[in-house]
C-alpha cells in the first residue's frame, strides 16, 4: 500500500491509500478522487486520467511508454512531465507521491 496525494486544479487535496498492483487510475477511481474520468477504463486512449507528479516523483517514475507518448502527442500535451495515471502501477516505491490534477481532462 501507498500514499498518495492528489491536487486538484483548485488546490484542494486528497489523499488515498492505493493498493499497489494495479494502477493509479484504477486507485483513484475506487477512492471517488474528483478530476480523474478515466472514460476508456484505463486503455491509455482518452487521456481523461493526466496526472502531474510533483518535485523528483517525475524521474522516479520513469519515462512515458510509447502507447503513452503516442497519446499525449496526439492530444497536444506541452507539458513534458504530464502522465496517464492509467499507466503508472502502483507499488510501495511510490509511497508518498503526490500529483497535481491538469484544469481539465481531454
Amino acid at each position: 500500500m501507498a500514499q498518495v496525494t492528489f491536487i486538484a486544479f483548485d488546490g484542494s487535496e486528497m489523499q488515498i491509500d492505493a493498493t499497489g498492483g494495479i494502477s493509479l487510475m484504477e486507485n483513484a477511481v475506487a477512492n471517488g478522487v474528483d478530476g480523474i474520468e478515466a472514460q476508456c477504463g484505463g486503455n491509455a486512449y482518452c487521456g481523461t486520467c493526466r496526472v502531474i507528479p510533483q518535485g523528483a516523483w517525475g524521474d522516479r517514475l520513469g519515462p512515458r511508454g510509447d502507447v503513452e507518448e503516442g497519446l499525449l502527442s496526439s492530444l497536444d500535451e506541452d507539458n513534458p512531465g504530464v502522465r496517464l495515471s492509467c499507466q503508472i502501477t502502483v507499488s510501495e516505491a511510490l509511497d508518498g507521491l503526490v500529483v497535481r490534477l491538469p484544469e481539465s481532462q481531454s
